[in-house]
């Protein structure tokens, strides 16, 4: 017994001092926090045609830099089918802002050393950037051009100057021209890692394909409404809580004391892991993880009713409690199963809201 009752303590004890650190941490979605989702449609800005699946996904890591360039945290973009982009924004204090830098399209420029623009995203050849390697099997960024003579009129004029290669405002490389390129083909050298290499290269594919973007729906959630749903959902949850184990101790007494102790740790480990998963909570969420301890509830319920049937039977408290256990294990296995079945569809099959 003292060595449960330590056991206890020490575990009560850990899940209060870290809780707030915990809770302080958790990712909070638009719906708790406020802010604003908007679904775009993108497009090629010249002409028609189909949009490749890279292409559409490099236009959301684009986005997603240019949301943290202006300092606003851990935004949520995701592609849904062959053309849409899906944002979602939390804590957004000026959303006109966002939405303009959102919405015009990606530009990628050569520019000199007079920050002269010498070539755009159109000038690339699509799809034509790759990343090479060196005799020494270093990293390279290989690209190519449409006109051959305008690459080789530029090396010429710009011969041992440094050029940058910009996405907006932000240098990606700034090599110096080397030799003047006369295939329309360049080589790009210096201290890549490939991911550097590559995302360079993924980069510049995107600007040779630029999207443009049209807003298809949109929705705002206010800050102090975002709030005030958190305040009401935390009331609503503590007030289920305490419920639920003031009824498994009434119910229950030593067994309900320890489903009490399982309970709060098991809470405690969800909040754990969804910080480590970097998961974002929402209404929805929050449900789930209500439902979840209900789960764990009725877990227990079944479990103590069985242990107090075969007591009746005229068993020892351990006989009881292997027999029940026995018999329950099927009935919550089969409920748990049948949640990892409904979680995996829904996170494979699902989408977002339209």
């Amino acid at each position: 017994m003292a060595g449960l009752a330590l056991t206890v303590v020490l575990t009560l004890g850990v899940v209060f001092f870290t809780s707030p650190g915990i809770v302080n941490q958790v990712r909070l979605g638009l719906d708790l926090k406020g802010g604003f989702e908007i679904l775009y449609e993108a497009s090629p800005v010249q002409g028609e045609g189909e949009i490749p699946v890279d292409t559409l996904r490099q236009t959301a890591k684009s986005l997603e830099k240019r949301i943290n360039a202006l300092g606003t945290a851990e935004p949520e973009i995701w592609t849904e089918g062959t053309d849409r982009i899906r944002v979602r924004i939390a804590g957004v204090t000026d959303e006109e802002q966002v939405r303009e830098m959102l919405k015009k399209p990606s530009e990628l420029t050569v520019r000199g050393p007079d920050n002269q623009v010498e070539l755009t995203g159109t000038d690339f050849v699509e799809g034509a950037a790759q990343v090479v390697y060196d005799e020494m099997r270093n990293p390279n960024i290989q690209v190519t051009v449409k006109n051959k003579e305008k690459l080789e009129s530029l090396s010429k004029r710009l011969l041992g100057q440094t050029i940058s290669i910009n996405l907006d405002e932000r240098v990606l490389t700034a090599p110096v021209i080397q030799a003047v390129l006369t295939n329309g083909i360049c080589r790009i050298t210096g201290q890549f890692t490939y991911d550097d290499a590559k995302n360079i290269v993924d980069t510049i594919n995107m600007g040779a394909l630029p999207l443009k973007l049209t807003e298809k729906f949109s929705q705002s959630v206010g800050a102090s409404l975002g709030q005030q749903s958190l305040e009401q959902t935390l009331t609503a949850g503590a007030a289920g809580s305490i419920l639920i184990l003031l009824f498994m101790l009434a119910l229950y007494r030593l067994p309900g004391i320890v489903a009490s102790i399982t309970l709060i740790t098991y809470s405690w480990l969800l909040l754990l892991f969804m910080n480590l998963m970097q998961a974002t909570l929402t209404l929805p969420g929050i449900a789930a993880f209500v439902l979840g301890i209900g789960m764990a509830v009725d877990a227990n319920i079944i479990n103590y009713e069985r242990f107090r049937e075969e007591l009746r039977t005229g068993k020892t408290p351990l006989s009881a409690f292997k027999a029940g256990s026995k018999r329950s294990f099927k009935t919550i296995m089969d409920a748990n199963v049948t949640t990892l079945i409904a979680g995996f569809v829904l996170f494979s099959l699902g989408s977002g809201g339209d």
